[in-house]
C-alpha cells in the first residue's frame, strides 16, 4: 500500500463510524472533537444521544481501521497508521 493520507474531516468520520456501530447508532448521530496535548497525545471526544465516549490514540487508530476497511476498502491490518498534527490540516493519519 503507498502512502496514503487521511485528512482531519476522514479522522472524524472515522470516530463517527466507530462509536456508532459499537452503539447501534447512525454515524450522523455523534458529534466529534478531536484534540492534541503534548503529554497525553491525540484522542477525541464523541457525543451520542448526551453521552461522552473519550478516544485515546489507540481509540482513534482502531476507528481508522475500521474507516480503512469499510471505505478506502483495504486491509486495515496491512496499514500503518501514524496520527500527525499538521498546521495547516489539522489532525491527519498517514497510511502506509
Amino acid at each position: 500500500m503507498e502512502q496514503q493520507i487521511i485528512y482531519e474531516q476522514d479522522v472524524v468520520n472515522a470516530v463517527c463510524v466507530l462509536i456508532a456501530k459499537e452503539s447501534r447508532a447512525m454515524p450522523d448521530d455523534v458529534e466529534v472533537e478531536l484534540a492534541y496535548d503534548d503529554d497525553t497525545g491525540f484522542s477525541a471526544d464523541a457525543e451520542l444521544h448526551g453521552k461522552m465516549h473519550h478516544l485515546d490514540t489507540s481509540r482513534l487508530v482502531e476507528a481508522l481501521r475500521l474507516w480503512i476497511e469499510q471505505y478506502l476498502d483495504q486491509d486495515p491490518m496491512a496499514a500503518g497508521i501514524q496520527l500527525k498534527l499538521d498546521d495547516e490540516e489539522g489532525i491527519i493519519a498517514i497510511v502506509r
